[in-house]
């Protein structure tokens, strides 16, 4: 590892008369460079800034796109234009076996440009000397058939540990555990099994070597590759739980004797040297793993490879007769990210969003006209992959008045121009209206109420065909564009009940509207008595009134997300 020492810093001191010469001029860049690579490397990281995707753009070539990224050393690597290049005209590349998986690679790279004549050199050397009048920072693509070791990444055991357990040019086995546990802890180890294509299916047992660790799920270990797979990456947990111990150090490994790695029936001969170590502390995981990083000393938190590079990807190779093609190419292998603090407000935000509406549904209603006399239905279904809640409700025909505990009716709700500079200059044009206090006739106590969008268009032609009158239930927008589309404006239905008065008021919102008209909303209006033909929506329990009141409740938050 190489400790990049930037400081201490010193800076030019100018007065009047100085010499200034070569080396005071690269005193005053290696100054400003230093400084700002300290910082790039402490605040900000090593890895990817934006893009620098690489793409196979046929069977033994890859482009890698525009981009920026930042190395070990903190020094700016940009891409300025996409660069394709054959794999085998790549630095690093071999062509002793096809079969493999290899990792492109991007390094800071400076080239001296602009050559001139040096006169000051002429005066003390006869023949002619050039020298460079400008340095070109850019950088160099090269390819690495290793994968690197898991330590040697960054920030790679800031909160885990990860050992090899075998490694040859077709198979690697990882292990990864946490530095910290708390006793008694439930934690997960983490196997990870990295192999070429084709090179076989991949088999690994062995007996779990476990001090103040116990395995949930017994000791003997075994993976086994699906037959019919084609990937070059898995990864297997194992449940263990800490020792209730605290201030010891707990050890995991695989069991002397017991490994048997296999490519088909082919033996890997396993040897195992390390040991994945746990500490059981009593404080917590988190604290104790900002307390570590944030006390690490300076030259700790500068220390990079000898020569840094960013892995921009895996790529998969294939053998096909006497030459390779390229199978697939994975992004960033090794996760070698930064991200600036806008992104990560944003994923914060975006987190804060996914919880906070985790719970909400929409819901979705279909009325029908069922033979009269028959009992009213009501059908509740909730689809959680698509957080849907679904309400099927039947109505005899004849309106309710032959059926005791069912209401229905419609009102007329008056609808006023306005646009969307009077509403909202910046946002969708909407504007909410509502009808007067309409008495149900069910008397008081909880009711259900359902709203269906009514339409009545007057015209003797549609009357001929039995198409004057139309009810739209759930959402009426469905139909736009066809030769459905409802003539009234697109409008959300709510309801609000007033239990202990017998009464509800409807009210409406609508898109922009230019000209004067009415909204008519039919409604149906249920008993608590009604209650008990709901099929399947928990209302047929001991409170009838709760169900019957989450069941009014779901319905209005229907109509306003309709």
């Amino acid at each position: 590892m190489k400790k990049s020492r930037y400081y201490p810093f010193e800076r030019n001191r100018y007065f009047y008369g100085k010499l200034l010469t070569v080396r005071d001029f690269e005193s005053e860049q290696k100054y400003f460079n230093d400084k700002r690579r300290m910082m790039n490397r402490l605040l900000h990281g090593s890895g990817v800034v934006t893009g620098l995707q690489v793409v196979a753009v046929d069977e033994k070539s890859v482009s890698v796109e525009m981009g920026a990224a930042i190395d070990a050393l903190g020094r700016e690597i940009v891409v300025p234009s996409p660069m394709t290049m054959k794999l085998s005209m790549m630095d690093g590349f071999s062509n002793n076996q096809y079969a493999k998986n290899v990792y492109l690679c991007i390094a800071y790279d400076e080239k001296e440009k602009e050559p001139v004549h040096a006169v000051a050199n002429s005066s003390v050397r006869s023949d002619e000397i050039n020298d460079y009048n400008r340095v070109l920072e850019s950088y160099r693509l090269f390819i690495r058939e290793d994968a690197p070791d898991p330590a040697s990444l960054p920030l790679a055991t800031l909160s885990d540990q990860t050992i090899v357990l075998y490694q040859d040019k077709q198979v690697r086995v990882l292990q990864t555990t946490p530095r910290y546990v708390n006793p008694g802890q439930l934690f997960e180890m983490t196997l990870r099994f990295e192999k070429t294509l084709k090179a076989g299916r991949l088999s690994f047992q062995y007996e779990l070597d476990a001090h103040r660790v116990e395995a949930i799920n017994g000791t003997t270990i075994v993976f086994q590759e699906p037959q019919d797979a084609q990937e070059s990456e898995y990864e297997m947990k194992v449940l263990l739980r800490a020792d209730s111990t605290a201030a010891v150090k707990a050890t995991v490994g695989v069991k002397a004797g017991t490994g048997a790695l296999k490519l088909d029936d082919r033996q890997l001969e396993l040897q195992v040297q390390s040991i994945g170590e746990i500490s059981i502390v009593t404080e917590a995981v988190k604290e104790r793993l900002m307390s570590d990083f944030v006390k690490q000393s300076l030259e700790a938190s500068l220390e990079a490879p000898s020569e840094p590079c960013i892995y921009l990807a895996k790529i998969c190779l294939i053998q096909v007769g006497p030459t390779y093609v390229i199978e697939s190419v994975e992004q960033v292998p090794f996760g070698e990210y930064v991200y600036n603090t806008s992104v990560m407000y944003r994923l914060g935000q975006a987190s804060q969003y996914r919880e906070e509406t985790s719970g909400q549904f929409v819901t979705k209603s279909k009325v029908k006209t069922l033979a009269p006399g028959q009992m009213p239905e009501l059908n509740v279904k909730y689809n959680p992959l698509i957080s849907e809640l679904s309400f099927d409700l039947g109505i005899p025909a004849g309106g309710g008045s032959g059926i005791a505990g069912i209401v229905s009716g419609y009102v007329d709700i008056p609808i006023e121009p306005f646009t969307k500079i009077a509403v909202s200059p910046f946002g969708r044009a909407m504007k909410s209206f509502y009808s007067g206090e309409i008495v149900h006739g069910l008397g008081e106590g909880n009711v259900l109420i359902i709203t269906s969008l009514e339409e009545r268009s007057g015209d003797a032609f549609s009357d001929i065909l039995s198409s004057g009158d139309r009810v739209y239930g759930g959402a009426s927008e469905v139909f736009k564009g066809s030769e459905f589309e409802p003539d009234a404006p697109e409008v959300k239905i709510g309801t609000i009940a007033y239990p202990q008065k017998g009464t509800f008021r409807i009210g409406v919102k609508v898109q922009q509207s230019g000209e004067q008209g009415n909204v008519r909303v039919r409604w149906w209006a249920y008993s608590a008595e009604m209650a008990g033909v709901v099929q399947g929506s928990g209302g047929s329990g001991d409170s009838l009134d709760e169900a019957l009141s989450a069941m009014r409740e779901a319905a209005s938050a229907g109509s306003d997300a309709e």
